[in-house]
């Protein structure tokens, strides 16, 4: 394992998110705020517990995930994107590292920052609700696997995509939706029987139900499938990052 390739990857991103540290503090800081703000106070004052948690407390780790997902997409899609973009890709492919160092600099640095992000909303919303996490080893746990999973879920997208329009069509037209639809502002047992079910066929509804149940002891599917759920699509996105290398797609072309 050649950690110097690692490390200076992983460093370069690094120094492009400290160029813009304060935007990064504020954006979640500010969004948050609105959130509890729509979310917390007008919804709230008509939702006064959901499972035993007030609606307030009951929307952070949606609002987490929410965030966090988007962020990690984000930040690993552009960040493979641009060397493809300006050509410097082909400097990295040429120098003596494998796949596995390349993807630990690039998905690294944007788990790392979809961590910081995620650390961000998790202070702020302490200003705004009282939250008792339950379970903090298995949140962090959940919280550092979804960073990983999506940034690497991200790297697919930076690669596969051959214009910025592509580079935010999957986050923008698939994974917001379905975070939004997936439970992170509500219990699936509020839905109707039938809707219930068919929420079921939606991903994003396990993550988010292993990650709230990490703060509150509560979930809409059994933890055990929570984490099954994470470690089955982070190895799905490690095998796919491993053909797109064996194969050079849309790397070498």
């Amino acid at each position: 394992m050649n950690f110097y390739a690692v490390w200076a990857i992983y460093a370069y991103e690094m120094k492009r998110f400290f160029r813009t540290l304060m935007e990064s503090f504020l954006s979640p800081v500010i969004s948050t705020s609105l959130y509890f703000v729509v979310f917390g106070a007008a919804i709230g004052s008509r939702i006064a517990e959901v499972d035993g948690v007030s609606y307030g407390a009951f929307i952070v780790p949606g609002l987490i995930m929410l965030s966090v997902m988007t962020q990690a997409l984000s930040n690993a899609s552009f960040g493979i994107y641009f060397p493809k973009f300006i050509g410097t890709i082909f400097e990295v492919l040429s120098a003596p590292v494998n796949f596995l160092e390349i993807v630990l600099g690039y998905v690294g640095a944007a788990a790392t920052k979809a961590l910081f992000v995620g650390v961000v909303i998790l202070i702020t919303a302490n200003f705004f609700v009282d939250l008792d996490i339950k379970h903090p080893i298995a949140m962090l746990a959940f919280l550092v696997m979804i960073c990983i999973s999506f940034s690497l879920f991200g790297f697919i997208i930076g690669i596969w995509s051959e214009n910025f329009q592509q580079l935010q069509l999957i986050p923008l037209l698939v994974i917001t939706p379905l975070v939004f639809l997936g439970g992170s502002f509500y219990s699936v047992s509020m839905l109707p029987p039938l809707w219930q079910k068919i929420t079921l066929f939606n991903p994003i509804v396990y993550l988010i139900s292993g990650f709230r149940w990490s703060f509150f002891g509560v979930a809409d599917v059994p933890i055990a499938l929570s984490a099954l759920a994470v470690v089955i699509f982070s190895g799905i996105c490690l095998g796919i990052v491993w053909f797109i290398f064996k194969t050079g797609y849309r790397l070498k072309s």
